[in-house]
């Protein structure tokens, strides 16, 4: 089992109503499942530390953009049109990262086990589709095309019984990365 380290309790973000840090702004150090309460909308930010998936939806749904530090001046050129809505913090692991892929929901089919970064199952698994997974250790980014391009989706410790219950209908994983402590 890994361990967290103190850069978790101080991990920190800063939204933006407008482009180019321009409005009100909120300041978030854990997870938000809805900014509205706080802003109107949300069009640009700054990570002053840690590692952040932030969600085009309200309760960590939609299309999920993963950030580190640095400035993110405009979600538009994401295809963000309406901003985003919610943010989930990706605590710092280090650790093993273990993880097993299933060809079908329910942990049905062929059975994967994969502990380092993959750049295509299709490659080096010979699987040509992933409908659930059981993280079991670390934390996973999940990519719809080879090569980690395309979208992606954030995959913390827990079971995965079936993506499309995620609200993920047309989802497939082809390539997938761990988030190691050198990206934060």
């Amino acid at each position: 089992m890994g361990t967290l380290t103190g850069l978790q309790l101080s991990s920190r973000i800063t939204f933006y109503e407008e482009r180019n840090f321009g409005g009100r702004h909120y300041e978030c150090s854990s997870d938000c499942a809805d900014f509205s309460s706080y802003l109107s909308r949300c069009n640009s930010c700054r990570v002053e530390s840690g590692c952040w998936m932030v969600y085009d939806r309200s309760n960590y749904m939609g299309n999920q953009y993963f950030l580190r530090r640095g400035e993110y001046s405009d979600y538009s050129r994401w295809g963000m049109f309406d901003g985003i809505r919610s943010c989930r913090m990706i605590p710092m692991y280090r650790g093993n990262y273990r993880m097993r892929m299933y060809e079908r929901e329910n942990f049905g089919g062929q059975m994967y086990e994969c502990m380092d970064d993959c750049d295509s199952i299709m490659d080096r698994y010979r699987m040509s589709e992933c409908h659930s997974c059981h993280v079991m250790d670390g934390h996973w980014l999940f990519y719809e095309q080879p090569h980690y391009r395309g979208r992606m989706w954030y995959m913390r410790p827990g079971e995965y019984r079936n993506f499309r219950d995620m609200g993920y209908p047309n989802m497939r994983f082809m390539s997938m990365r761990r988030i190691m402590d050198s990206y934060y």
